[in-house]
């Protein structure tokens, strides 16, 4: 595929990268570092936030992380830490039940995990996938409060909007909820997580696989601070994802906003200053 040529300097907030054989196959899509720093560099992006695919249920993600972080250095990568939990995040009664006699396992992540993260230069944030990692403890939260770094949500079917609400918009830490909430393709979730950017102030939404143009632009032209750039890859090419907002019928102001301005100012190792 050509590379675009468009004069915006983009960043982006949701990408994976896969470190090993194992999370390939786990993942089912095989993308090498230098592969997705070619197709980034295609699509214009300059920077981008990635974490590690998922893990097998009884697995840790440390190693994993610590490989995401070793292979962004000296690449135009910024790493975030995937976490997850035992709680259960479906909010059905029989899980709001078990939650309260849950126990963390040896490969959930505990506070101390979190501690080490978010003083270790290599990580600039954290991501949860609640509907396959499960929601973290509540003494790990607090410790997410105190580190005061952005989150990545996988929002969606399986966890959406409303869940989020009810289990971690209470937490003062700033949160970036994937794909509008709304994945896969459900537009009444994507307009129930902008309804909640009225409401909280340090939520924000990434584009990742947002296929409704009526919605980005909703977004763009009714929170244009809230809106972040997210590719989505490797599933979907970073080319597509840009060019999804170049075709949008809003000012270049606009798309500044959502390629750079708004993820620098929440992730600031996106700032300008920062590239390699």
């Amino acid at each position: 595929m050509l590379g675009l040529e468009h004069g915006f300097r983009i960043v982006d907030v949701h990408a994976q990268l896969d470190p090993d054989e194992e999370s390939v196959i786990t993942h089912g899509r095989d993308i090498t570092p230098e592969r997705l720093e070619r197709e980034m560099h295609q699509a214009g992006v300059v920077r981008a936030i990635v974490s590690p695919g998922r893990r097998p249920p009884d697995e840790s993600y440390l190693r994993v992380n610590n490989a995401v972080a070793r292979l962004s250095v000296d690449r135009p990568f910024l790493a975030f830490a995937r976490l997850n939990g035992p709680r259960d995040p479906s909010g059905t009664p029989i899980a709001r039940v078990r939650n309260l006699r849950t126990e963390r396992a040896d490969h959930h992540t505990r506070p101390d995990d979190v501690e080490q993260y978010a003083y270790d230069d290599r990580f600039h944030g954290f991501r949860m996938a609640p509907a396959y990692d499960g929601i973290p403890e509540s003494d790990v939260l607090d410790r997410l409060e105190r580190a005061g770094q952005p989150v990545l949500v996988d929002g969606g079917t399986a966890f959406p909007p409303a869940r989020l609400e009810e289990t971690l918009l209470s937490h003062e830490f700033p949160i970036v909820l994937g794909s509008f909430g709304g994945y896969p393709l459900e537009t009444e979730l994507m307009r129930e997580a902008l309804a909640l950017l009225e409401e909280y102030d340090e939520l924000y939404l990434d584009t990742s696989a947002v296929r409704f143009r009526d919605v980005l632009e909703t977004g763009l032209l009714e929170h244009p601070d809230r809106i972040l750039f997210g590719s989505g890859v490797p599933d979907i090419h970073p080319n597509v994802a840009v060019m999804e907002i170049l075709t949008l019928d809003v000012s270049e102001d606009l798309m500044r906003r959502v390629f750079t301005k708004n993820a620098s100012r929440v992730i600031p190792g996106l700032a300008a200053g920062a590239d390699l």
